[in-house]
């Protein structure tokens, strides 16, 4: 039982020690981690090939998953010792008020908390009298009457404060003991799904103990990339270490603070987040309802011979499709940070942005954007979501194969920004442009915190490279806000919502376009999301980006169709890959060697 006198005594020195003891484990195993991912493992996938080489991956994947396990455990360690010593600190000094006025006045705490007092002795023998809280008594010295005396409420008072103290470390300790329980590794060396699970569950757990000590509320939402940064460079280290390890979530969301935290944060939501999907798919395999019922006839009520698939499954069908969905885009972003595949020969990935949410949300850099010289955001378009996910990566992996070979001296990265609720169907959902105007906020926000995150000299080039209605999206940024881009380019647009180059906020001469032979969303869609233009005549005319007016700069393409812009070629010869014109001008584009673009006729 916690008694005045343990609380009185407790030394939160020791404790933070040892949270700074799992701090430094937690900091150890991310380092070691960087180091499996970014030298051991790109090592051996750009030097070995094989059997045996497939067998180390393997096992070098397995130490990375183990290692940011550490981290994220040990981490939620450090911060439950943190959060228990704070509230206990506060406990002490609430009681340690009570006892310096209690020997200021003279007055006497006994072991049990009850306060003993001296009171005016006008009557000898008067009885002994004791004045207490709910819970622990006052003890009077015998004397005489006390109406006068004040001893006896100040008393009342001290020792009601000491049994709240009391009360309330009562409280903290049995809710970070229960905790810490807890946090115990399961036996063997392989974490796996099911491990991953129950890490998520001591998140929830340790953030619900220590919600006090470290609130959720203090962390910046809805403010501006630049907001974020000044609030995040104000903290400490450790604070930035406890955030992320409690709010990953929050902290990956971040726009405008450091790549390399958001990476970290999103890789816990990631890994935390499979196996909740998991566990969710599979409690509804287990209820699925009747498929099919008897159409009734709507006069008389009576089965017509013909069944009909029920509402209720059609439902729990949805439901089912956007679980896979949700894994089968996890499976590709965790392919994509272990390099796998097409993506072997990819710079180090930064996971900015994640979500299961829906059709799913994913932000992926191939390089450090906040260390790049050129920077790339593409922005996908109608049917984008995390099912599709691998398609949109691959687009984002050969503009960074092309323009670094532009550049050979400079830091590219190329992030494929899957942030918004895009359209999934062309005929129902694309023609619409509340897809685009809903998501435009968050694009100009990922914008703005890549430019305030950026370290170079020079701030970073930045390029939007959108397809389809993610061109759409791009031009409802520029017309909501302020899109802070250097360059954007524009590939099978059906329209931008503004009605010229001039209003995409970007220097002059900095709008591209590309149309290639056969696509025929540009002239299809300008009815729904072309800007306008009044003609001389004062007719108003839909304006996409290849139309002469819009005046951006077309470029050639020698590719067909919608989808084929960014298509990569064998050379004849050689039987080398190399890069289409189409997907070539886009890469020069954003190196920023723009002598090089192959303009249209």
């Amino acid at each position: 039982m916690l008694t005045w006198e343990h609380l009185r005594d407790f030394k939160a020195k020791e404790y933070e020690e040892a949270a700074d003891g799992w701090g430094e484990i937690s900091n150890r195993a991310r380092a070691a981690k960087d180091t499996v991912d970014s030298a051991m493992l790109a090592k051996l996938r750009s030097t070995e090939a094989g059997m045996a080489a497939g067998k180390a991956l393997e096992s070098l994947q397995g130490l990375s998953r183990n290692l940011q396990y550490i981290y994220a455990e040990c981490g939620l360690i450090r911060t439950a010792l943190n959060g228990f010593a704070t509230e206990i600190i506060a406990s002490q000094r609430k009681l340690k008020a009570a006892l310096d006025e209690a020997r200021q006045l003279g007055f006497t705490v006994k072991p049990d908390g009850s306060v003993e007092y001296p009171v005016p002795t006008v009557v000898p023998f008067a009885p002994r009298r004791t004045s207490s809280d709910a819970t622990t008594p006052v003890l009077t010295l015998p004397g005489g009457d006390e109406s006068s005396n004040s001893n006896p409420g100040k008393a009342a008072d001290i020792a009601a404060r000491i049994g709240s103290a009391v009360r309330d470390a009562a409280e903290v300790d049995g809710r970070y003991r229960a905790v810490l329980a807890k946090l115990k590794a399961a036996r063997g060396v392989g974490v796996d799904d099911k491990i991953w699970a129950d890490a998520g569950q001591d998140l929830k757990d340790v953030r619900k103990a220590a919600g006090g000590f470290l609130k959720e509320s203090t962390i910046p939402e809805g403010k501006s990339p630049a907001e974020n940064k000044k609030w995040w460079d104000g903290l400490t280290q450790e604070q930035r270490d406890e955030y992320t390890a409690l709010y990953p979530t929050n902290i990956g969301a971040l726009d405008g603070i450091p790549s390399v935290v958001r990476d970290e944060a999103n890789r816990l939501v990631l890994a935390e987040a499979r196996p909740a999907v998991q566990q969710r798919l599979a409690d509804l395999l287990k209820d699925e309802p009747e498929h099919y019922q008897m159409r009734l006839n709507p006069e008389t009520g009576y089965p017509m011979g013909v069944q009909e698939t029920t509402q209720k499954w059609k439902d729990w069908d949805k439901k089912r499709k956007e679980l896979e969905d949700s894994l089968k885009g996890m499976e590709v972003i965790q392919d994509r940070l272990d390099g796998k595949g097409e993506w072997d020969d990819l710079p180090d990935t930064y996971l900015l942005g994640f979500s299961p949410d829906g059709h799913g949300r994913a932000i992926i850099a191939n390089g450090n954007p906040d260390t790049a010289d050129h920077t790339a955001v593409y922005v996908p378009g109608t049917g984008a979501n995390l099912a599709g996910l691998s398609g949109d990566i691959d687009r984002s992996a050969v503009l960074w194969r092309a323009a670094s070979v532009l550049a050979p001296d400079r830091n590219v990265s190329t992030v494929t920004w899957l942030g918004y609720n895009a359209p999934q169907e062309i005929l129902t959902d694309s023609p619409f442009g509340h897809y685009a105007n809903d998501g435009a906020p968050a694009f100009n926000n990922l914008v703005d915190g890549l430019k305030e995150a950026n370290g170079t000299t020079s701030g970073g080039h930045l390029t939007a490279v959108a397809h389809s209605y993610g061109t759409t999206l791009v031009g409802s940024a520029a017309r909501q806000g302020d899109l802070n881009a250097d360059d954007v380019v524009f590939a099978g647009s059906p329209g931008v919502q503004v009605g010229s180059a001039a209003e995409m906020d970007v220097p002059k001469g900095h709008v591209w376009n590309e149309e290639a032979k056969g696509d025929l969303v540009p002239s299809i869609g300008r009815f729904g999301h072309g800007g306008t233009q009044r003609t001389d005549s004062g007719v108003m005319m839909f304006v996409t980006p290849s139309d002469e007016e819009f005046e951006a700069n077309q470029m050639s393409t020698d590719t067909t169709g919608h989808s084929d812009y960014w298509k990569m070629s064998k050379d004849p010869k050689t039987g080398r890959p190399h890069a289409s014109m189409s997907l070539q001008n886009q890469a020069a584009v954003i190196a920023g060697v723009y002598e090089e673009v192959q303009r249209a006729e």
